[in-house]
């Protein structure tokens, strides 16, 4: 299925059925007085968070969204059907925003929110409702009240416990396959992910944790360059980003150049990830010559922790793994 993370529909609940203007007619009984029954309500639009949806691919071609109408009221003060419900289910993680001023309308964070976003009219009174004693035979009924319509935009942000960040072929995508039960497609050229992938990992004790392989980032992604502002929303639902830097590219005079070119993208794009906990993990330690280039990165960072590892050999993995774990379901966090 396609990865489909934005869209654009319009909403509109039912318009209130129309009052009935009626009176009693039955044999032997004159002047029987009016009977007209209420219409029904219109039937609202909701929103429902679900986790069997990953995506907003249905929307892709579904643009308008509409729940029923509320019926007509009948005589013998008969009431008329109310409109039914229409819900709209939703991946968790989906921001819900006025499509023509911006403004949010409801975050879904967790899997089986509601929401109604637009209320159905209220149904019409019949003439039954208008008697007085001055008027005892009213001609005249309530038209049933329209629904609401709005057009909204949605906008989902994936909601993963690890978001695995770095530069084009640093080896995110083969990291993700070996620690989880993902499995994105892996090459030996940039730019092989162009959707996140999220994948479940299991581990010895604790509950199992979302880890999110994010495309790759470059110079200028805070602006839209590469895959730009497309997939940094992904990152700020994270818990915690395990920064991920290819050691055979990294160069011995000028070591924290990857790094800190990230840092600066995800710095630039929000506030929300200059205080996001990473995770610094040297990858490809079997390709020749990344032993000096890891070196020469950790002589720079100081006493910042670093990992090492090789994805392709699963060296090293396993203890990525137990920390991730400590993170996500102790209380390794703090020592971050």
């Amino acid at each position: 299925m396609k990865f489909i993370d934005e869209a654009t529909i319009t909403v509109q609940s039912g318009n209130g059925g129309r009052g009935c203007v009626s009176f009693r007619r039955e044999k032997f009984i004159e002047r029987g007085g009016p009977d007209g029954g209420d219409g029904g309500d219109g039937g609202d639009v909701v929103l429902e968070t679900t986790a069997d949806k990953r995506t907003l691919y249905e929307f892709r071609h579904k643009r308008l969204i509409k729940a029923e109408n509320g019926g007509y009221g009948m005589g013998a003060q008969r009431h008329g059907k109310n409109g039914k419900e229409i819900v709209v289910t939703l991946p968790a993680g989906t921001l819900v925003t006025n499509a023509e001023t911006g403004e949010i309308i409801h975050d879904f964070v967790n899997p089986g929110e509601r929401f109604v976003i637009a209320r159905g009219g209220q149904g019409g009174r019949g003439n039954k409702r208008f008697t007085t004693s001055r008027n005892r035979a009213p001609r005249f009924a309530q038209p049933g009240e329209p629904g609401e319509s709005l057009t909204i935009h949605l906008e989902l942000k994936l909601l993963a416990d690890v978001g695995i960040i770095g530069f084009p072929n640093a080896g995110k995508s083969t990291l993700i396959r070996v620690i989880s039960s993902a499995r994105p497609k892996t090459a030996d050229y940039p730019f092989t992910t162009l959707t996140p992938t999220i994948g479940m990992v299991q581990h010895d004790w604790g509950e199992p944790f979302a880890v999110a392989d994010i495309p790759g980032l470059i110079e200028g992604a805070h602006e839209g360059v590469g895959l730009g502002t497309t997939f940094l929303k992904h990152i700020e639902r994270t818990r915690i980003l395990v920064h991920l830097i290819d050691a055979s590219a990294i160069d011995p005079e000028d070591p924290l150049a990857q790094y800190e070119a990230i840092n600066r993208e995800l710095f630039l794009f929000s506030d929300k990830l200059k205080t996001k906990k990473q995770l610094v993990v040297l990858n490809k330690l079997d390709v020749t010559g990344a032993d000096e280039g890891a070196r020469a990165f950790e002589e720079a960072m100081g006493t910042t922790p670093v990992m090492r590892l090789s994805a392709a050999t699963t060296q090293g993995v396993d203890r990525l793994k137990d920390r991730l774990n400590e993170v996500v379901n102790g209380s390794g966090e703090e020592d971050l």
